[in-house]
Formats: structure tokens, sequence, C-alpha cells
């Protein structure tokens, strides 16, 4: 039978204003209460807690059938004319539910924008994915900047400077760095000076080069944000430097008083962690040298949560009025949850979305021999599974490293071949399951059961346990393994969910400036291709006028 796609977002759902905001909220949040047993399941308890049982019985016996293709297409809302009529709804109204993230070109959003090609001198370091990332945010970055009158950049979270340095050597804007290590601060003063001897080498002219200014602090709040930005502006030495900045106790208005003289700022970020995406939302609006910002956020896991209705607290999330008031309250695990990429997914080939699935089990089986063996060790910690995760990782890759090498004339083309050797994140893609990579072998029982055995001890290691006899692992394993066909399609069906989550928690950010709708133009904007940078949704905005109002 032909799927039938669906397309993301849209349709009967729109965020052109506060009002048609909420309301994409209030129904997305009606999806999420609907299925919470679902988006709170963590597959560490899969086999304890007998998950599958939580999804139609009808559902599950369908999708356990289904080809791994389908199953993979599933997050991203197709679904098979055969299925169960509750199923198809359930797949086709949560991808109703999902903001579009096709990327949209710049010039849909300045017509006269100019995306500046990266050399490779300014490459250097920078992988593919970043690459796309940055000559997409830099150009938006100068072309709003340009359109506000902002004169200088404010680049939060900074990293090793990427951003920062494009915008300095291509567009010639002032750029400050924020980071909170100073080792990534040194590393874009190091990093700006070769690059700045390659353009004054080209420069024909006398031209004066700028280098990004760095300044290391950790920005913990809203106020400590300002502060920071606005002190490193006033500051006129002209030259780059490198400063350790502490914490600022004054509140906004005291902090402006004190730096009526610096230029218009634009906040840029990019993929800024956790709180620091919403403290750049709340800095945009309470400081009135702040004219603009673009802000691509995320590690939602991180964020601060208030499950509380007191509208003036400053949480991660929510932010808006709106969402404050509701009832909706997400917790780590969900929030964790709208990391999960639809696009990611329908790129994995088959062998690897099935080793993702294999490592789900092999977690699930590993708590398992928590409860019974070591059921103290159970109880100290829901995170306990990943305190062992860089030594499973490095287990599990000589253990797969030994089976590519010994049965890759079997199961690949010399073409194949060519790329795994090249590529050496293969055995990270199947351990970890978080990119596409070239396919891989597929391991029978026997060897499913070595790699869960590899798991386990190498798990156990890590926290400390003793050693658990083969015979006993196999008993556990040969239990659960029966009903590890359930995995996949209760990992996918899940997955679906990750996408609302998100755009819930987007459109709570947009929502909190379109509350300000006197004093702020906001929009949401798809600046990535999603396939390449899953992350890939801007909050834009600028000032309508020169006032400002407390967050």
């Amino acid at each position: 039978m032909a799927a039938t796609p669906a397309s993301g977002g849209g349709g009967a759902y729109s965020c052109e204003t506060a009002e048609r905001t909420r309301e994409w909220m209030e129904a997305l949040a009606d999806f999420l209460r609907r299925h919470r047993p679902l988006l709170e399941a963590h597959v560490v308890n899969f086999f304890k807690g007998r998950l599958w049982e939580l999804v139609d019985a009808e559902w599950m016996e369908c999708l356990r059938r289904e080809p791994v293709e389908s199953l993979l297409k599933l997050p991203s809302g197709c679904v098979q004319e055969h299925w169960p009529a509750t199923l198809r709804e359930f797949v086709l109204t949560a991808r109703s539910l999902v903001i579009p993230r096709e990327q949209k070109a710049p010039q849909s959003l300045v017509s006269d924008i100019h995306v500046a090609p990266i050399g490779t001198v300014l490459a250097q370091g920078m992988n593919s994915k970043k690459k796309h990332e940055i000559e997409n945010l830099a150009a938006v970055v100068h072309a709003i900047a340009k359109r506000c009158g902002a004169k200088t950049v404010i680049d939060v979270g900074s990293g090793q400077g990427y951003l920062a340095q494009s915008l300095s050597f291509e567009y010639q804007l002032p750029v400050v760095a924020i980071d909170a290590s100073s080792h990534h601060a040194s590393v874009t003063m190091a990093r700006a000076e070769r690059i700045k001897k390659h353009y004054a080498a080209k420069c024909v002219e006398k031209q004066l080069l700028m280098v990004p200014r760095t300044v290391t602090c950790h920005v913990l709040s809203s106020d400590t944000l300002a502060a920071v930005t606005l002190d490193a502006c006033k500051d006129d030495h002209g030259g780059e430097h490198v400063r350790e900045t502490k914490a600022s106790t004054k509140k906004i208005t005291q902090i402006q008083e004190l730096t009526q003289g610096s230029p218009p700022l634009i906040l840029a970020g990019l993929h800024a962690c956790g709180d620091l995406s919403v403290n750049m939302l709340r800095v945009f609006v309470s400081c009135e040298q702040v004219k603009a910002l673009v802000s691509v956020g995320c590690c939602y896991n991180l964020l601060s949560e208030d499950s509380n209705e007191d509208t003036d607290t400053c949480p991660g999330f929510p932010m808006s009025k709106a969402a404050k008031l509701s009832e909706l309250v997400l917790g780590k695990s969900i929030r964790d949850l709208a990391c999960q990429s639809a696009e990611r997914w329908r790129n994995l080939t088959m062998d690897i979305a099935l080793q993702n699935f294999d490592v789900h089990a092999f977690r699930a089986a590993f708590q398992m021999v928590l409860e019974k063996y070591f059921p103290e060790v159970s109880r100290l910690s829901p995170s306990i599974g990943r305190q062992g995760k860089a030594l499973r990782r490095q287990r599990l890759r000589k253990v797969v490293e030994s089976q590519m090498t010994t049965e890759k004339t079997d199961n690949f083309s010399s073409s194949t071949l060519k790329e795994q050797n090249k590529n050496t994140n293969d055995v990270d893609s199947v351990i970890h399951g978080v990119d596409t990579g070239p396919d891989d072998i597929h391991h029978n029982a026997c060897q499913k059961f070595t790699l869960f055995k590899d798991f386990t001890l190498s798990g156990l290691g890590r926290l400390g346990c003793g050693s658990v006899e083969d015979s006993r692992l196999l008993e556990i394993w040969k239990d659960v393994q029966p009903f590890s066909e359930y995995i996949g399609p209760f990992w996918c069906l899940r997955a679906a969910l990750g996408p609302l989550v998100e755009t819930y928690i987007l459109l709570d950010r947009l929502l909190y400036l379109q509350e300000r709708s006197n004093l702020v133009e906001a929009m949401l904007f798809p600046l990535f291709d999603p396939t390449i940078s899953p992350r890939n949704m801007a909050v834009i905005a600028w000032k309508l006028s020169a006032n400002s109002s407390e967050a």
C-alpha cells in the first residue's frame, strides 16, 4: 500500500499573531496531555515496566510487522493505508501540529540579503554542518543589523568564535564574543589572528580589520548577560582582549543608567545552550541598547523549568504569560525528547536504525540486571545509565570494529568499504545513534548477546559493581529478547511526539515577544536545512521603537 505523507504544521495553525500562537499552543498542550504516558516513558524502563503495553495493542501488532523503512518515516508523519485508523489519526494529527521546518531562503526574510560564502581560511576547523550554519546565520545577522541600525554584534555562547569571525572578516562588523570557557576565548583569539593575516594580505587598500573581542563569563541570568554585554561595549579601548567577568548583581535598570553611551546592539546566538537562549530574549526586551535578536537555541533538556503559576518568575520554560498560566508541565525527560529529529530518523539506513534499536534494548536489559543483582545501585539515580556511556562506547567500538573487519567482504561493495575507511565515526553512529552513516552489519542473535554482555560488564565496571556470571546474563537476555521487537515501534511513536514538544517550546518563546506586540516584531524562521542541522529554527526579532519594558 502507498504511504500517505503529512505536511508539517501549517494548515490550520499560524503564529503570525499572539492570538493565533496561543491557539496553536493550546492545541499542542491538549494533544501532549492525552499522550503523557508515552511522553514520560524512558527506554531504561522498557522491559522492567513493560512499556509496550502503554500503546494500543493493535498499533504494536501492526508496527512490529512493518519494514524498518516505514518505522523511520513515522516521526515525519508518513502513514500506511493498512494501518489502523486510530494509528493513522495519531500520526497525522501529531504532524499537523508541528511547525514547518523546511529551510527557507534568507532572501525570503530580507530581499537584498548577501550570503557570503566561507572560504577555506575562514572555514578552518569547521565541518560541513558548521559551515552551512555559519554562512546562513552570519548573513541574516548582518542584514538584520543593517535594517535596525545596530552597530555591534554580541555573539552569545560564541564557542570557538566561528560566527564572530565570519561577521568580523566577511561583513566588517564589530563583534563581542561571550563564552563561559576561557579556553574557547584563547582559541578564538589565536584563530582570529591567523585569519587576520590572510585578510590583510588580500587587502589592496589600507583597511582596518576588526578582530572579535572576547569576554569570558558564566551567564547565569539575564541581568548578568546584560551587564557583561553593556560593559563590554562601553569599553572603548578598541583592542581585542580576554577578560574573566564575574556575575553582576545589578538590575537591568541600574546597568542601563551606567551605560547610556553604548552603541546600538544586536544579540546573536548559534545553538546557545539551555537557558542562555532564554536570557538573550529577556535582555533583548529589557535593554534599550539592544535593537535586534537572532537566536537559534538547543539543549532543551538543560532548560530550567517552573511549574508554578507565578508569572513573575524567570525560568527557562515557560516564558510567555499564557504558557505560565496553563497546566502543562514538561520535565527533563519530555524536554529531552524535544531534541529528537524526524529528519534524521528518516535518513537513517536500515542497518543503522536496527543497531539503534539494539542499543536501546541493551540499555533496558542492563536495567534489569541492576534491578535483580544490584537493586541499591538501581535506586540511586535515574541518570545511572549515562554514567557509563563513554566507557561502554569504547568497549562497543572494539567489538564492532572487529566484526566490521572480519565480515565486511560479505556485506559491502568496495565503494562502501572505501567510505567506511574514510569515516572514523562509523562505529560511534552504531553505538549512540544520532547521525546517519555508511551501512553496517546487523548482529545476529549470538552477536547481540555478546554485545549485550560487553555493554553490561562495562556499565557495571563504571558503576563500581561486581561482575555477573554469563549464564545469569544470558537468562535475563532470553527473558527480554522476545519483547525487543517492540522497541523500534515504541521508540518511533515516542519520537513522533518530540517535534511537538520542540514546537511548543519555540512558540512559547515567540509568544513571550508577541505579548509585547506594540514594541517588538518577532518571528520563527527555519534558517538551516534540518537534515544537516536539526535545531534549525531561529527566533528573529527587532524593536519597533526606542522604548522597552521590563522582562
